[in-house]
């Protein structure tokens, strides 16, 4: 009987806890959503709150990107500076806050990479003014412009797969797309660089 009397208050209890979550939710929904709006007029204090409720969970999808913990954090405070500058463009109907939120931080994120990859590369390939090599810098004058005028997608899967280095699936993961997804990016992206080479009269090129 007491076994029965244990399952009968356990049945009882879970409904409630549900309830109990759900309601919570909902609260931080509505708290989120008033915050938002508050911060889209200007109100410091509203950006303070968004900052304390999703900074931790920026924080870590930064650093499931960038691979370093002191760049995760740079990249999180730069999130909530953009914040500032774009949430006015923010609209509830299209999008959760968070998931809107989760897209500017893995712009950011990216754009990162790019600076911390490509700047290097691209020293190490033409600093040699030593050599005066002029050729060498127009290719690779040609190479970034050409890369300028491919569509954004395209042009990230470039750099991130020949100036990064990294693997289809570790692109994919990163920005939010199948493997063959990435791959048909890159085959396309790899015929619109060379087109857009030729065009320029340099010869086609990896990067």
């Amino acid at each position: 009987m007491a076994l029965v009397a244990s399952r009968m208050e356990m049945d009882v209890r879970w409904p409630a806890t549900i309830a109990a979550g759900e309601a919570d939710e909902q609260l931080t929904t509505r708290l989120v959503t008033a915050a938002v709006r508050r911060a889209q007029e200007g109100d410091r204090n509203a950006l303070g709150f968004l900052y304390a409720r999703y900074a931790d969970n920026v924080y870590g999808y930064v650093r499931s990107i960038v691979h370093d913990t002191h760049e995760a954090e740079d990249v999180t405070q730069q999130v909530f500076a953009k914040l500032i500058q774009v949430i006015g463009k923010y609209e509830e109907r299209e999008v959760p806050f968070f998931a809107w939120m989760l897209r500017v931080a893995r712009n950011l994120a990216v754009d990162h990479l790019r600076r911390q990859r490509v700047i290097p590369v691209e020293e190490v390939r033409t600093s040699d003014e030593g050599s005066g090599d002029p050729s060498s810098e127009r290719r690779m004058s040609d190479l970034r412009e050409a890369l300028a005028e491919l569509p954004r997608d395209q042009c990230e899967v470039l750099v991130l797969r020949h100036i990064a280095g990294l693997s289809p699936t570790e692109i994919a993961t990163r920005i939010g797309r199948s493997e063959g997804s990435v791959h048909g990016l890159h085959h396309r992206g790899r015929r619109a660089l060379q087109a857009e080479l030729r065009s320029r009269g340099a010869s086609p090129a990896t990067v």
